[in-house]
């Protein structure tokens, strides 16, 4: 599972990072409203953790413009800010759960545990459709009305997949694809993306399904 960390306190931040980590999650952090809403709009996560008060846009701004664009992501909104209106104010924007600052760390992870498990409303009897193409995510199999025994995708391969389907007819850039599939502070040449790629089209031809093009200088577009 994927979580995203965001909040401007750095110590604070990194902490929970460490944490998240320690939990066996993968984690990415932001300090600021931009860089958070930007990675929560092109990296699909499991859950984040948001901060209410964010230099530039603030957790609300944020958690409203995710759900104007039908991201369902489970949200954990942090704050300071203790009164039963601000609660309110945060979970009619969209946060799926509350936790004022001081916290316990045992409740903090208890709350990422209980987010992450949620389903997403992205995902029905856990699968993805685009097109005719029918992308089971629990077995990692890609599936067309005429090739009904499907493919099977690697991990990085479905990681892909799930990208491009979540965001199909747009132009995803490299760099986009590396941060979700390999963790956005990881060192990963963009030959090895390009691999990945290749293997999957080809997967993707062999049960006729939708073709992955590449917009040369940018990155990759999932069309029908």
């Amino acid at each position: 599972m994927r979580i995203l960390i965001v909040e401007d306190e750095k110590r604070l931040a990194e902490a929970l990072v460490r944490l998240v980590r320690e939990e066996s999650y993968q984690a990415d952090m932001a300090t600021d409203g931009e860089e958070g809403l930007y990675l929560a709009l092109t990296i699909p996560y499991d859950a984040i953790v948001l901060d209410r008060m964010l230099p530039g846009i603030n957790g609300l701004d944020i958690v409203k413009q995710l759900r104007q664009k039908s991201i369902t992501t489970p949200v954990l909104m942090l704050t300071a800010r203790d009164s039963i209106a601000d609660r309110v104010e945060g979970l009619n924007a969209g946060a799926d759960d509350y936790l004022i600052k001081p916290f316990a760390i045992e409740e903090l992870v208890a709350r990422i545990h209980a987010l992450a498990r949620r389903p997403s409303d992205f995902v029905a009897d856990n699968t993805l459709q685009f097109g005719d193409l029918r992308f089971d995510l629990a077995r990692r199999i890609v599936q067309t009305p005429e090739c009904p025994d499907g493919e099977t995708l690697s991990p990085k391969e479905a990681e892909i997949l799930i990208m491009l389907i979540r965001h199909a007819g747009q132009v995803m850039t490299r760099r986009q694809l590396m941060d979700t599939v390999w963790g956005y502070e990881a060192d990963v040449l963009e030959g090895v993306l390009d691999t990945y790629v290749h293997h999957l089209r080809r997967r993707l031809a062999s049960v006729r399904g939708p073709s992955i093009q590449t917009v040369r200088g940018v990155g990759y577009s999932l069309q029908k």
